[in-house]
């Protein structure tokens, strides 16, 4: 589904990524890990479009992404969300996916001038699939409640809500679980399970080592903008140059 080929960014005369190849294949859950700086989110920018290469090719379901714009990216089929929140403080929960779900909609302007029953049958459709988008990460209690009085753990799901709404079949979760108890991440594990039971690829950034070596079926390890590892959780616990320059020598891939 996605295939990142000898991708390399420049910032000025710094090299952030240097000859960066994965692939993400339909279905699945994968992680891409790494320090702090690695040039993870980097690569979530490259893919959806805020930034575009200096050198290599990325290709999503055979489709060039270099150059498209990044509300052509999401409307092709790839969603995110970021490592800080970005949701709408101040409407409701149900509002903020709505508001998500505009990029879809189908809306005529004067259907919607003119309050049509085709635009009033439209509308009840988008609200009951705003509700069950909200159902699905676990918020439909919440549905009323303004995202600014929701929980922590509870605003990262409504974030993963909005990115649902824009019908993905590639999602890029960028630290969802961070800030989340012990509770809320095997919360999220379930939710993140269930999409992969739906047919969504799903490609996670995560420091919880635990968190991603339960839940991913491979994982890519970045330092220095570089990839010194790729394979199996097990793989990857066991690979000498990712616990020195990762996860530590006495490392039980626990910590956060």
């Amino acid at each position: 589904m996605l295939t990142i080929s000898s991708v390399s960014k420049n910032f000025g005369g710094l090299r952030v990524l240097e000859d960066v190849s994965l692939t993400v294949p339909e279905r699945g859950i994968f992680g891409l890990i790494g320090p702090n700086g690695a040039g993870k989110t980097t690569v979530f920018n490259l893919i959806t479009g805020v930034l575009a290469p200096s050198a290599g090719i990325i290709e999503y379901s055979g489709r060039r992404l270099s150059g498209m714009a990044p509300h052509k990216i999401t409307r092709a089929g790839v969603a995110r969300t970021f490592q800080n929140i970005r949701i709408f403080g101040e409407i409701s929960s149900l509002e903020n996916v709505l508001v998500a779900m505009a990029g879809k909609s189908r809306h005529n302007v004067l259907g919607m001038l003119m309050a049509s029953p085709a635009f009033r049958a439209a509308e009840r459709q988008e609200r009951e699939k705003a509700r069950e988008l909200l159902y699905r990460v676990g918020l439909a209690h919440k549905a009323g409640v303004a995202a600014a009085n929701l929980s922590y753990g509870e605003q990262r799901r409504l974030e993963i809500a909005r990115a649902l709404a824009t019908e993905p079949q590639l999602l890029l979760l960028d630290e969802p679980a961070a800030g989340m108890n012990s509770f809320e991440k095997q919360q999220l594990m379930d939710e993140i399970q269930k999409l992969d039971e739906s047919g969504i690829s799903v490609l996670i950034i995560e420091h919880d080592m635990r968190f991603v070596m339960e839940l991913c079926r491979e994982i890519v390890v970045l330092n220095f903008g570089r990839v010194i590892a790729r394979g199996t959780p097990g793989e990857i616990r066991a690979n000498p140059e990712v616990i020195e320059a990762y996860l530590g020598r006495d490392s039980d891939v626990t910590a956060e």
